[in-house]
């Protein structure tokens, strides 16, 4: 049959590159395609997001999020040392700013030591001044395992790796998936590049994942909504305020981590995000809108359900988009001899959001299975971090859905 691989793999995001070089890895006689619709892979969350290699200490103790992304974390570094991708174990730390946030931080600290973050400790005020002299709290939490990495240039070492040692597969960038035909024994990938036959199927789509999944018959009950964050660079003069990584104690009732410090790869620092709701799934910027992508966000339940539960939050948010001085309020609760002059635009991102029609947001990977396919759901952060670890599970569960060892 013509153009007939043992696997394709729909999504050339960091998780979909992963799977396909862990399982060819595994399986090194396999013909795999991943197909990617723009024209490199990492184009969208992997190339939009912070670059935080992240610890595992805020996940709760034996989630899948726990598990791959201190386990994912640990396999990156390797990797990145191996291949010479520029990083740095810089450190991080969690600052509580109020008495209010101490009793969380403890339990941040707790699921950190039940999950094996190797390092962690708590520290005072003065300690926290040592590692952050313009940083502000009470009480804090210092890691020494997080660092920072350029995600996109790491999914374009799992590419170069991937066609490089196994010259029978291939990534096709450019390349839509449009449909799929279901047959006995493989599925026909309708692709804007052609046609491609397939014995098995893995759809990494990220932001498109819901979609993927019910276009290729296995519709998932949850349903993505996008989040759009948007960041300020600090200035030349900014910059001297933050030596490396600085976070809040995350607030429990609110999805998101909060605005937070980074030091790039690159050495710029960039502070945010926010957290609003986009009006187009890809929508990087303040006013972008898609009709098709806002109908069928407000006509699922659960994203009212989801507005319901966090509308004071939402709003709040939204303020902060539009407005300068509230989000340099923020930033100043961490560093408050922050001004405006110390901030200017900065890029954007769009977080795929799982929820349930109950507005609950999924707060764990999921991958669903049914027939010859699986369907990566919600792989929210720190799957970037955690990419190896997914690529291995993934290749577990094909392992046993699919025969492949």
């Amino acid at each position: 049959m013509e153009n007939l691989y043992d696997l394709i793999v729909v999504g050339g995001g960091i998780v979909g590159m992963a799977t396909a070089y862990k399982i060819n890895t595994r399986n090194p006689d396999k013909k795999i395609l991943v197909l990617e619709k723009e024209g490199e892979v990492a184009a969208h969350q992997t190339g939009h997001n912070s670059g935080v290699i992240h610890s595992g200490i805020y996940y709760k103790p034996n989630s899948y999020k726990a598990k791959l992304c201190v386990n994912g974390r640990r396999e990156l570094v390797a990797f990145a040392k191996e291949h010479n991708v520029p990083h740095d174990i810089c450190g991080k730390v969690i600052v509580a700013t109020k008495q209010s946030e101490l009793a969380h931080m403890n339990k941040v600290f707790n699921n950190g030591l039940a999950n094996g973050v190797e390092g962690i400790e708590r520290i005072n005020s003065v300690q926290i001044k040592e590692i952050e002299p313009y940083c502000e709290g009470i009480e804090g939490i210092w890691v020494p395992c997080t660092g920072i990495i350029g995600f996109a240039a790491v999914t374009r070492k799992y590419r170069e790796l991937f066609e490089a040692k196994f010259p029978q597969s291939k990534v096709l960038t450019n390349c839509a998936a449009k449909a799929f035909e279901h047959h006995a024994d493989y599925t026909t990938v309708v692709a804007s590049k052609g046609t491609f036959n397939t014995k098995y199927l893995i759809t990494a789509g990220g932001l498109q994942a819901d979609r993927l999944a019910a276009g290729a018959g296995a519709p998932s009950e949850a349903h993505i909504v996008g989040f759009r964050g948007d960041y300020f660079d600090l200035t030349e003069q900014g910059k001297s305020k933050v030596k490396n990584l600085i976070y809040p104690v995350p607030n429990p009732e609110f999805p998101f981590l909060g605005v937070h410090f980074t030091r790039m790869i690159d050495g710029t620092v960039e502070c945010g995000p926010n957290a609003v709701f986009v009006f187009k799934r890809e929508g990087y910027g303040k006013t972008d809108f898609s009709l098709g992508d806002t109908i069928e966000a407000l006509k699922f339940k659960g994203t009212w359900n989801l507005f319901t539960k966090h509308w004071r939050f939402g709003l709040d948010e939204y303020r902060r988009a539009f407005s300068k001085k509230r989000f340099l309020t923020g930033l100043q609760q961490l560093i408050p001899s922050l001004t405006m002059d110390d901030l200017q635009p900065g890029r954007a991102g769009v977080r795929a959001m799982a929820i349930s029609a109950e507005g609950e947001t999924l707060d764990d990977f999921k991958i669903e299975a049914k027939d010859n396919m699986l369907h990566v759901i919600n792989a929210p952060s720190p799957a970037a971090t955690a990419s190896l670890a997914i690529g291995n599970a993934i290749a577990d569960m094909a392992a046993g859905q699919f025969g492949f060892y």
